[in-house]
């Protein structure tokens, strides 16, 4: 289910929710190149991309106010 969020933002250039291992608090991201096991991605604060191993997240969701509709941004 990881992935799947992740692709999803992605995709559709939209952030999501996750939860990262190393900190154990929930960020808003934005993944720009997923790899087997790296996930590449933009923060609301940093602008300059971050890379962390897959496992370092430990779930996700989607972002506040958004339903993952996708047909609406069409």
């Amino acid at each position: 289910m990881l992935e799947r969020f992740l692709r999803y933002s992605l995709e559709h250039n939209r952030p999501v929710r996750v939860l990262r291992s190393d900190t154990l608090k929930f960020q808003n991201i934005t993944v720009i190149a997923l790899e087997e096991d790296r996930v590449s991605f933009l923060t609301a604060r940093r602008k300059t991309p971050e890379t962390l191993p897959l496992s370092a997240f430990l779930s996700a969701s989607y972002a506040r106010g958004d339903q993952g509709d996708t047909l609406q941004y069409l």
